[in-house]
C-alpha cells in the first residue's frame, strides 16, 4: 500500500480496490505491507507489517514501548512533520465535518518530551502502565519519555512498591499530578476503599507527596488544584495557552464557562470589570472560589452546567470563553450563545471534529473566525488542541 496522508486519530490512510485502509504508525508517501485486522463500516483497519519504502522524515522512536503502548502515535515522525500533519488534519476536519474553509492556522510548538505534569496509570497483575494500543490490556512501563522527571521518579517508586505484599492490589487505576516541587496521588478506580495507611506509606516513599490539594503556579497566579479538579497537562504551554486565548480580550463583562479551578477566570478578572466563572464540578468550584479569594479578584463563581447557566443569562457579556470537554459545546449551548450573542467568543477545544461541528452552527448564526491557533499540548500523540477566536458584527449583535 502507498500511504496518502494521516487522518484524525493518527493513522495513515491508503486505498485498495475502492476501499479505505487505516494503518497506524505509517507516514505519508510510504510504501508499506499491511495485515488486515478488521473491517468496520467499509473501512479496513490494518496492522503495519513492514515499511518497504520509508519517508525521509521517519526517525527511530525514543520509547521502547512505542507501538505497544497506546499513548503515542507519532514517535516515528520528526517533530516538524508532526506539527505539519496536525495542521493538515485540522484543516481537513474543518472541511469534511464543518463544511468550513479554515483561516490560516497559527501553530504553537512545545518541547517534545518530558512535558506532562499529569498522567493516569492502570494496574494489573502486580504491574503498572498504560493501556496497550487498541485495547484495554495493560502495557507495563517503568518510565515514559512524555512525563516530567518528577512523575517518572514517582512512577518508578510505585512500580517498586507493587512488589511488596502491603501494596493494595485491588487498586485498578491511579493518577499522578506534579508541579515540579510537590506531587499529588489520586486513586481513580478501586475494587474497595483504600486505607489511609497506603497514602502515609506513599508519603514515605514518594518525594514531595502532597497531603491533599496541590498548589500550581501559572501566569502569575497560584492555583489550588484538588484531586479530581481539571488542570492543563503540558507544563511548558500553560502560560502561552492563556495568553493566546485571552489575546485582545478586554471590556466590562466576561463569562468563563467550563472554568475549572480558574486558569482563565483569574486573568480575565484583571481585564474586565465583572467576570463570572461557571463550573459544574463541586471540587473545582471550591478550588475556584479559594483561588479567586486568595488573588483578591472579584470573580463571581456559579456552580452550574454551561447550558443551565447560559439559559438563564439575560445580559449580553462583552466576551465569553469556553473550554469544553471532548464532546464540545453541543447544540443547546451553541443555541444559547447565539441567543446571547456576545461580540467576542473564544473556544478552547481538544477535539477538531466537535469543534468543527460547533463552529459551523456559530458561523451560520453570524459569527466569523478571527483567529485559529493550533497549540500543541500533546506532542508525540494524535491529540489536537486549538484556540478559536470568533467575533460578531456589531449590527448582528444588536439584532440578537
Amino acid at each position: 500500500m502507498r500511504i496518502e496522508k494521516l487522518v484524525h486519530g493518527g493513522a495513515g490512510l491508503a486505498r485498495h480496490e475502492g476501499r479505505v485502509l487505516l494503518v497506524p504508525f505509517a507516514l505519508p508517501g510510504e510504501q508499506v505491507r499491511v495485515e488486515v485486522q478488521r473491517e468496520r463500516a467499509g473501512v479496513i483497519e490494518a496492522r503495519l507489517a513492514e515499511v518497504v519504502e520509508a519517508a525521509a522524515e521517519r526517525i527511530e522512536p525514543r520509547c521502547p514501548y512505542f507501538r505497544r503502548c497506546g499513548g503515542c502515535a507519532y514517535q516515528h515522525a520528526g517533530y516538524e512533520l508532526q506539527l505539519e500533519q496536525k495542521r493538515l488534519i485540522l484543516e481537513e476536519v474543518f472541511r469534511r465535518v464543518g463544511k468550513l474553509e479554515p483561516p490560516p492556522v497559527e501553530v504553537v510548538s512545545s518541547p517534545a518530551w518530558e512535558y506532562r505534569n499529569r498522567a493516569q496509570f492502570h494496574l494489573a497483575g502486580g504491574r503498572i502502565g498504560y493501556f496497550a494500543h487498541g485495547s484495554h490490556r495493560l502495557c507495563a512501563v517503568d518510565k515514559c519519555p512524555l512525563l516530567s522527571p518528577q512523575l517518572n521518579a514517582a512512577l518508578g517508586t510505585l512500580a517498586e512498591m507493587q512488589c511488596e505484599p502491603r501494596f493494595p492490589h485491588f487498586v485498578k487505576s491511579l493518577e499522578l499530578f506534579g508541579n515540579d516541587a510537590g506531587i499529588q496521588l489520586n486513586v481513580l478506580e478501586t475494587a474497595r476503599p483504600v486505607a489511609r495507611r497506603f497514602f502515609d506509606w506513599c508519603g514515605e516513599r514518594i518525594a514531595g507527596l502532597a497531603d491533599g490539594a496541590l498548589e500550581y503556579r501559572a501566569g502569575g497566579d497560584v492555583h489550588r488544584v484538588s484531586g479530581g479538579s481539571f488542570f492543563q497537562v503540558n507544563r511548558f504551554l500553560i502560560e502561552p495557552l492563556v495568553e493566546r486565548a485571552l489575546a485582545g480580550a478586554e471590556g466590562e463583562t466576561a463569562v468563563d464557562v467550563y472554568a475549572g479551578v480558574g486558569l482563565f477566570s483569574l486573568p480575565l478578572a484583571r481585564r474586565f470589570r465583572r467576570v463570572t466563572a461557571v463550573e459544574s464540578g463541586g471540587g473545582a468550584i471550591r478550588d475556584l472560589e479559594f483561588n479567586a479569594a486568595r488573588a483578591a479578584l472579584p470573580v463571581a463563581v456559579r456552580q452550574a452546567s454551561a447550558e443551565f447557566y447560559l439559559l438563564g443569562l439575560a445580559e449580553r457579556p462583552d466576551f465569553v470563553l469556553a473550554d469544553p470537554p471532548r464532546v464540545g459545546l453541543g447544540k443547546k449551548v451553541v443555541a444559547e450563545l447565539l441567543r446571547i450573542a456576545p461580540p467576542r467568543l473564544v473556544i478552547v477545544s481538544c477535539d477538531p471534529a466537535t469543534l468543527a461541528r460547533d463552529l459551523a452552527a456559530l458561523i451560520r448564526g453570524g459569527y466569523r473566525i478571527e483567529r485559529l491557533t493550533l497549540i500543541d499540548l500533546f506532542p508525540q500523540t494524535a491529540h489536537i488542541e486549538t484556540i478559536t477566536a470568533l467575533n460578531r458584527a456589531a449590527s448582528m449583535s444588536g439584532q440578537a
